[in-house]
């Protein structure tokens, strides 16, 4: 019987001919990606020098750090945490990368989603460099492990395969078709697996839909998510890798957990309502609600398709009087892209707020929400207090749609504005 992807990743990341689902491993990381945050770093920092003793690591390269939260820093403390950042990376010889963007977009920018590498994280929506075919991982409690040892402990996981067909309807955007996908199989489907994406809906989708496809897997029970490499990501991914490697790819035979084939072509556009991701209802049925608040941005959203969708929503027309339209370029490259197209003059015409990028207005840091207002949100979550009051409701919709609520203050039919 044949194998994953996944199976073939770990298998060469643990020196071993084959390995099988189920199967528990040591594969060492071609990657070890973070984040600084309070009670991670900067725990993870401490614990190497003072329980193993460690002061520098092996092989620096394997190492990347990302300043992309607090950004800029309002408080000391904040600052405090990005300097001994900076002071790490600088000791270890590790390139820390700052005020580029939101580092899961820029890891596969500067070319750590490398087809076929093994990636870890202790953040579970790194799982988006899997759009290029690698094997991304959010390993939260077991990080600690990638930075002290070369090898980290793992069975191999289960792969669930999931066929897109059809084709995209008029106002649907892939974020739709991801919260379809946990309508229809449920929020807990694919606990500790990986997702695979295939059919030939996927292969008409372009790289910024692909990523927010498996930038979102954690919200089926899944660790990561995967797609083969094709000539859509090939060119990209192999023009930045940082180590060469040959892509693989899952066979024919391959044995897989489950598969599912998923017609996308009746779609309509989704929302997500509060307090769950896992909520999805059809944005028809909410239609007229009273909001205040648009957020595109967030590492599952705020790229040039997102933003071209939204631009072509807003172009020639004005935010409603006393809505507050935020947006945010998931990247500093994305940000000038989108400034060289006239995306960012279009929104920001039509009176949208644009923000350089960072996680900020995902995580509640700034443009917090008080008691009784609602958000449409491009952001990766919905529940209680994530845009600040936890009398405030999230509203989870595609971009277009943030766009469309811009326009009437209230939950609208993106399709309207085509």
């Amino acid at each position: 019987m044949g194998l994953t992807m996944v199976e073939k990743i770990l298998a060469r990341t643990s020196g071993s001919a084959r390995v099988r689902a189920g199967d528990n491993i040591q594969a060492k990381p071609d990657f070890v990606v973070a984040y600084d945050f309070p009670g991670y770093t900067d725990v993870i920092f401490q614990q190497m020098k003072n329980d193993f003793g460690i002061t520098q690591v092996a092989e620096p390269k394997r190492f990347a750090l990302f300043i992309d939260h607090m950004v800029p820093a309002i408080t000391t403390q904040e600052e405090d945490l990005h300097q001994n950042t900076r002071d790490w990376g600088a000791a270890n010889q590790v390139p820390v990368f700052e005020r580029k963007g939101i580092g899961h977009q820029v890891a596969a920018e500067l070319g750590y989603a490398t087809p076929g590498a093994f990636v870890v994280h202790f953040d579970g929506h790194i799982s988006q460099l899997g759009t290029f075919g690698t094997l991304a991982l959010g390993v939260r409690r077991h990080l600690l492990e990638a930075f002290v040892n070369d090898h980290i402990r793992l069975p191999v996981p289960h792969t669930t395969r999931i066929d897109l067909v059809g084709e995209m309807p008029p106002g649907v955007m892939a974020r739709d078709v991801f919260h379809h996908i946990v309508r229809v199989l449920g929020a807990a489907s694919c606990r500790f697996q990986v997702l695979e994406f295939g059919g030939e809906a996927v292969q008409q989708m372009g790289i910024d839909a692909r990523q927010t496809l498996t930038c979102l897997a954690m919200f089926t029970g899944a660790i990561s998510a995967i797609i083969n490499p094709d000539d859509i990501t090939l060119p990209y991914a192999k023009a930045r890798a940082r180590i060469d490697i040959e892509p693989v790819y899952s066979d024919a035979d391959a044995v897989y957990a489950a598969r599912h084939t998923i017609d996308i072509s009746g779609l309509q556009p989704i929302v997500v309502v509060p307090p769950s991701p896992a909520n999805t209802r059809d944005l028809s049925d909410h239609l007229g609600l009273p909001v205040q608040v648009g957020y595109l941005g967030s590492c599952a959203s705020g790229r040039i398709e997102d933003l071209r969708a939204a631009a072509q929503v807003l172009r020639g027309r004005q935010v409603h009087p006393g809505f507050q339209l935020h947006v945010v370029p998931t990247s500093q490259e994305i940000m000038r892209a989108a400034a060289a197209e006239g995306l960012l003059t279009d929104l920001i015409a039509a009176g949208a707020f644009i923000s350089s990028p960072s996680c900020d207005y995902c995580f509640g840091r700034i443009g917090v929400m008080t008691a009784g207002q609602r958000a449409v949100s491009t952001g990766t979550l919905n529940v209680k207090g994530r845009m600040g009051s936890t009398d405030s409701d999230i509203y989870i919709v595609n971009a277009m749609a943030v766009a469309a609520a811009a326009i009437e203050g209230r939950i609208a039919d993106p399709r309207d504005y085509l």
